[in-house]
């Protein structure tokens, strides 16, 4: 029996954290373009959807939020909290918590009653869509309709229907399944869930954005109607490093042999890995990011040209570079023919990780043309690959392109969760995020005996 009382604990958080089809699950693309996220009740949104928030602020392009009801029946029979004073706190709770993760994110009250979504479901559409206004959307994020509650199916039908109506894209997130169902419930939509990863600072955020709607999450009295209405269990379900939701879209499929052998059909560098000064820079920085000054085998995934691969053999007693296709393995080959300590071979990393062990294995724009269980099933391989104090470092861009299957940026926020290994260093600018992470957790200084 589904129940919605979220003082009693559900499911326990641990139940859901030890389903390895989390791991399995593919990546959600972060929306572009006009962002809108409905909460059928004030929390909501930072329950469900706080880590999306935070992101698409963080890449200038914040969410628009509307909240459909009031809260107000959130402490039924309580004295110390009546229904008008409880609607006051709850719209400045949602107005600051959204404020905290994304600040340049508006938030528009509805103020329908609590509970009353469906009843009052024509006038709330009709309001939804005023919120929204004639301006096109490219995403609309809603409650989940199989969630269970009355208010978010009903939220998440309406929902629905205007992105059909706006021609938007539909992402749809549970609230109440954690708290009913368990991983091997068969009404958890595995198979339409998408996962946004999220570092530690986006967890640490909605945190501390949850904890802004305290009459949620503390209790106001020692009178049982007073009690906090969001178990601790609730919120620790919600501090999860990943955030889940239900698209109708298919997942995106790893990009494969024939798009490389068109994309070196029309030109032999199509990156222009040998000549531009973004190139250059990002090989510097590289070069400069990892700890050691020489080591004895490298591993790089995804050569190309073997522009880097020439750098990094000044660098290595020995270095086997590969790359999913014949031209680029051609090219690398004979950029690298005076380097009799270079091996240069075709090779498909889905398939596993070819010799080793290496002290070093280099991931330089190539996690984003995988989807996120190959890329963490890859990490898994080059962690098993790796020395005793081996090193993986990994470099992305930043920027949306349509054939990545997930942003540089995800692709680094789930090689530090599956790789289990200490990041010794981290650059980011608008262009490349550049991680390092090592089996030996000694600073540069460290290793050279310069601090204890």
């Amino acid at each position: 029996m589904v129940t919605f009382d979220g003082r009693a604990a559900g499911t326990p958080a641990a139940v859901w954290e030890a389903s390895e089809r989390f791991a399995d699950l593919p990546g959600l693309a972060l929306p572009a373009g006009r962002t809108v996220v409905v909460a059928a009740h004030p929390d909501d949104e930072t329950i469900g959807a706080g880590g999306l928030l935070r992101r698409l602020a963080l890449t200038g392009r914040p969410a628009e939020v509307v909240v459909l009801t009031d809260g107000s029946g959130s402490h039924p029979g309580s004295r110390t909290l009546p229904p008008t004073e409880l609607t006051r706190l709850r719209a400045a709770e949602v107005t600051d918590a959204v404020a905290s993760l994304s600040p340049a994110s508006p938030v528009r009250l509805l103020g329908f009653r609590d509970g009353s979504v469906r009843e009052d479901r024509d006038a709330l559409t009709a309001a939804l869509r005023t919120a929204i206004g004639t301006d096109p959307v490219d995403t609309l994020v809603v409650p989940w309709r199989g969630d269970g509650h009355r208010d978010h199916r009903v939220a998440g039908e309406i929902g629905a229907a205007l992105a059909t109506e706006l021609g938007a894209r539909l992402l749809e997130y549970p609230v109440w399944l954690w708290h009913w169902a368990t991983p091997d419930h068969p009404d958890v939509p595995w198979d339409d869930l998408r996962v946004l990863p999220l570092d530690d600072a986006d967890v640490t955020a909605k945190r501390r954005a949850l904890a802004r709607h305290v009459t949620q999450t503390q209790p106001w009295s020692s009178a049982p109607e007073d009690a906090a209405p969001l178990h601790p269990e609730q919120l620790r379900r919600a501090d999860r490093d990943v955030e889940a939701y239900v698209a109708s879209a298919p997942p995106p499929a790893g990009v494969g042999a024939e798009h490389f052998e068109a994309v070196y059909a029309r030109r032999a560098d199509p990156w222009r890995l040998a000549t531009r000064w973004y190139e250059e820079r990002k090989r510097a920085l590289t070069l400069a990011a990892l700890p050691d000054p020489r080591y004895a085998a490298v591993l790089e995934v995804g050569c190309s040209v073997g522009v880097l691969t020439a750098d990094l053999a000044g660098r290595a007693d020995r270095v086997l570079a590969t790359d999913l296709v014949e031209p680029a393995v051609a090219s690398a080959r004979a950029r690298l023919a005076d380097a009799p300590h270079v091996t240069v071979e075709q090779h498909d990393v889905r398939t596993g990780v070819p010799g080793g062990p290496y002290d070093l294995v280099v991931l330089s724009e190539v996690g984003y043309y995988l989807t996120r269980p190959e890329l963490t099933a890859l990490a898994g391989r080059v962690r098993a690959a790796l020395t005793p104090g081996g090193t993986v470092l990994a470099c992305h861009w930043r920027h949306p392109v349509a054939d990545y299957t997930q942003p540089g940026d995800d692709v680094h926020r789930t090689l530090d969760r599956a790789l289990g290994l200490t990041r010794l260093s981290t650059y980011r600018d608008l262009d490349v995020a550049l991680d390092v992470w090592s089996a030996d957790p000694r600073s540069v200084a460290q290793r050279e005996g310069l601090a204890p």
